[in-house]
């Protein structure tokens, strides 16, 4: 996930959880010629020339949607609004190589995550 000044509470990240990675890579690829960029053998980020994303196979794959996720320069700053708006925290700070995390769900259901570098 990359991040550069300005970017501060804006998205930043679609995160799609996948159940086979070489699939999805084919398939984007080949449709809308996208770029990969391998980071193990359960996370590939995606470069659509415009937005970068990743396919995981960390969690279930989540027909849904994909995981919308927002950077914020404060974390902690960025949990205290989401609490204070009325939002549900559903999965705590947790560490991933690069950085840090943690999802909420909004008043109408929604998952996303929130996350800032390390």
């Amino acid at each position: 996930m990359s991040t550069a000044h300005g970017n501060d509470r804006r998205i930043n990240n679609i995160e799609f959880n996948v159940a086979d990675i070489a699939r999805s890579k084919a398939f984007y690829g080949s449709v809308f010629g996208w770029s990969f960029t391998d980071y193990g053998p359960g996370y590939t980020e995606f470069d659509d020339g415009r937005l970068r994303g990743g396919f995981t196979t960390g969690e279930p794959a989540r027909p849904g949607g994909p995981l919308v996720i927002v950077y914020a320069d404060d974390l902690a700053d960025a949990q205290r609004r989401v609490e204070a708006a009325g939002a549900e925290v559903c999965r705590a700070t947790f560490e991933f190589p690069g950085g840090r995390r943690f999802h909420f769900r909004d008043p109408d259901g929604y998952e996303l995550a929130v996350w800032t570098a390390a």
